[in-house]
């Protein structure tokens, strides 16, 4: 332990006495400090033992004593040391007072005790606990190198680290959802602060933060972030009743040394993997499945012999991006949305033991995942929350408040290997009417099982529709008739002359009459079915409202 007021006034060969601030003995002396000054505060740092003999000081005035030690306080001087038998055989009442008065620490020292024996009992004291927290600090990191390497992995290093600084640990993996903790207890814990652990995430590793500890009671909660690359890969969280000590900090630094190695050299061996699975892919898409089973080996278990779903994904500008805008609040980078859709569903694949095969293929993420599986779930819950955040989206998908770039999904109905070809296209499909409707995720059945009006919101559809009637508009805008909505309703009739003229109040004959001026307008004939379908997609493209 580090030396205390207590320590030093038990110490036999110092003989110190006590004579004021009986109660707070227990302070930790950072150093013995010997100064004659009548105001040293400037010199001081706080948590010294002040060492003094008042040569300069009126130690019998009461008004300068109770200025003297009220300095001291507040700078952070833990107890005043006063030698008697030098300029006062003994301590001045005053002095006494004025300590009393603060509860202030008041040693008196006798002449015989120099002033070097005090600074040097402090000194010796301090080493000896530096080295007990070396030894120990060694000692939990064997302890913890055992674990690390042990069949249990991070829970069993977890155990270890709790147990060194009597508290509890928890490990976050990239998609902050607790993995591990100890006691099992701490599990709850720790997912109270998941919003923290997900704010620290987002900033470049290595980076660390405190939560909790403010009020009585409260354990105090240091999170630190796991891995080298800009993307934190896991967060580690030790919650305590108090500061952490010097062995405890080395206990916590060999831990996150472990777990970081452990984190970069999976991350190595999953980016073998997605070089793997890249070539895989290649092979599905070629209409190769033979071979891409033959290459697979046992690595994506049956993943290949049951219904998959293929979903491909791409990134959509924020609207600040799309603006001109920079890339990150505060000049921070924006988050990578498509590294974050990767880490949810192959955590959750990992946590329900499925093999997923998950490829960046250069601005895209490729994804084949069992149908029906906890992958596919994480994906649509992914979603799902991004759909939450953005708010009612705009008529081009523009959320209501931007939350920078996210990602677009598109997936593919259950296919099998030989179908991966087939399943490919159905995604991309799916990703084109994303992008178009604005929605983070579309499922291929969605497309098919759809309406084909929402895909007129397509910019180009528009262009035709636009030029397509533009000539009817600008007839109708000289006051000349009302060809545009005669059209419209003659179509929507399917010609019945009589329903359309009533729909629009005016006599047959009337309406007849328009509908050979919007032949003569076009140049084409409205008896054929192909003319009448394509301004019947014009007018329903260009109407107010249309998605």
């Amino acid at each position: 332990m580090p030396p205390t007021l207590a320590s030093l006034v038990q110490h036999s060969a110092l003989r110190l006495g006590v004579r004021a601030g009986e109660g707070r003995l227990e302070t930790e002396v950072r150093w013995a400090h010997p100064s004659e000054l009548d105001d040293p505060v400037p010199y001081m740092d706080g948590g010294e033992l002040l060492l003094t003999t008042a040569m300069k000081l009126d130690a019998e005035d009461a008004d300068a004593m109770r200025r003297y030690v009220t300095r001291l306080a507040g700078a952070g001087v833990v107890g005043l040391g006063f030698a008697v038998g030098v300029n006062y055989e003994r301590i001045p009442q005053a002095l006494v007072d004025a300590a009393h008065e603060q509860d202030f620490p008041l040693l008196e020292v006798p002449r015989r005790t120099p002033f070097i024996a005090i600074s040097k009992a402090v000194s010796a004291a301090i080493a000896a606990d530096q080295y007990r927290a070396v030894t120990a600090g060694f000692d939990a990191q064997r302890e913890l190198t055992r674990a690390a390497l042990g069949t249990d992995g991070p829970a069993a290093l977890l155990a270890r680290l709790a147990a060194h600084v009597d508290g509890w640990a928890a490990l976050y993996d990239a998609t902050g959802t607790v993995v591990a903790a100890a006691p099992d207890w701490a599990a709850r814990r720790a997912a109270r602060l998941a919003s923290d652990a997900a704010r620290l995430r987002e900033r470049p590793a290595p980076a660390t933060a405190v939560a909790g500890g403010t009020d009585e009671g409260e354990d105090r909660v240091e999170l630190q972030s796991l891995g080298t690359g800009r993307r934190a890969r896991g967060v580690l969280a030790v919650g305590t009743g108090a500061p952490l000590g010097t062995a405890e900090r080395y206990a916590v630094h060999s831990a996150i040394a472990l777990l970081t190695l452990t984190t970069e050299r999976s991350r190595s061996l999953h980016e073998a993997e997605q070089r793997l699975g890249a070539a895989v892919l290649r092979m599905l898409l070629a209409g190769e499945p033979d071979h891409a089973r033959a290459v697979t080996g046992e690595l994506y278990g049956g993943l290949l012999d049951a219904p998959f779903r293929m979903l491909v994904a791409e990134t959509a500008p924020s609207a600040a991006a799309a603006d001109g805008g920079t890339a990150g609040s505060g000049g921070r980078p924006e988050p990578d949305p498509l590294g974050a859709l990767a880490d949810a569903v192959e955590a959750a694949a990992a946590r329900g033991g499925e093999a997923v095969l998950v490829v960046p293929d250069g601005a895209r993420l490729v994804v084949l995942a069992p149908d029906g599986g906890t992958a596919l779930a994480a994906c649509f819950a992914h979603a799902e929350g991004l759909e939450e955040q953005r708010g009612p989206a705009g008529a081009h998908g523009e959320s209501a408040a931007d939350h920078g770039p996210e990602p677009v999904i598109g997936l593919s109905a259950p296919a099998g290997p030989i179908a991966a070809a087939g399943a490919y296209s159905q995604a991309e499909q799916a990703l084109s009417v994303a992008r178009r409707r604005g929605r983070v995720i579309v499922e291929h059945e969605q497309v098919a099982a759809g309406s084909v009006l929402p895909l007129l919101a397509d910019d180009a559809v528009r262009a035709f529709a636009d030029g397509m009637l533009r000539a009817l508009h600008d007839h109708d805008a000289t006051g000349r008739g009302d060809l545009v909505a005669s059209l419209r309703a003659w179509l929507s009739r399917h010609g019945q002359w009589d329903a359309a003229a009533a729909d629009l109040g005016v006599h047959r004959h009337t309406l007849r009459y328009r509908m050979r001026r919007v032949e003569e307008i076009l140049g084409r004939s409205l008896d054929d079915p192909d003319v009448r379908m394509e301004l019947w997609l014009a007018l329903k493209a260009t109407a107010p409202g249309t998605d």
